[in-house]
């Protein structure tokens, strides 16, 4: 427990290498323990070593199948190397086991948009904005895709939705799509 304290206080502090060294001596006392895993996993990628990142993540996802969260980070993970078809499986593997992770919907409708795959996108994005309505950033992904499926009343809408709490994001989905939406009477 001691060593997970320090760790944590290392990271406070700003100190990762350092954090990293007790995060490992954990592991090294128990092979088993996740959390170290996820901490070592966090700081490599902190740290831009993102192929050492990526194989703890695995390894997370190995020692603990049933963390939605050990998936979703490690489909983040994947989907910044290019790894799309992995990443989709992580993402996937999230939402199976948190059907709520709403960031993983989000990741899942990234990818499948890497993956030129729109109509799933916009079932993953859907999904996204179901579980966070007042987050925009599904909202302007969900637009963006209707704009790809040349389905501009589609993303009018979203438009007109984000208009009313996210005046911004309707702002630039308006500057870089070229749809006006005038409001309805």
């Amino acid at each position: 427990m001691w060593l997970r304290w320090q760790g944590i206080a290392l990271l406070v502090l700003g100190r990762r290498e350092a954090a990293l060294e007790r995060f490992e001596a954990m592991r090294a006392q128990d092979p088993q323990n996740a959390y170290a895993l996820a901490s070592m996993a966090q700081i490599e990628s902190q740290l831009g070593r993102a192929d050492r990142a990526l194989a703890l993540q695995q390894a997370l996802t190995r020692l603990a199948p049933e963390q939605a969260h050990a998936w979703f980070n490690y489909g983040f993970m994947l989907e910044a190397a290019g790894r799309l078809e992995e990443a989709e499986h992580a993402f996937r593997e999230a939402t199976r086991l948190s059907p709520k992770l709403d960031r993983a919907w989000y990741g899942l409708g990234l990818t499948l948009i890497r993956l030129r795959r729109f109509d799933e996108a916009v079932e993953a994005l859907r999904r996204n904005t179901e579980l966070q309505p007042m987050s925009p950033y599904g909202w302007y992904q969900l637009a963006r895709v209707h704009v790809d499926r040349h389905e501009p009343q589609e993303a009018e809408k979203i438009i007109l939705h984000l208009r009313q709490f996210e005046p911004k994001v309707a702002a630039q989905l308006e500057r870089e799509t070229g749809l006006r939406p005038a409001q309805p009477a």
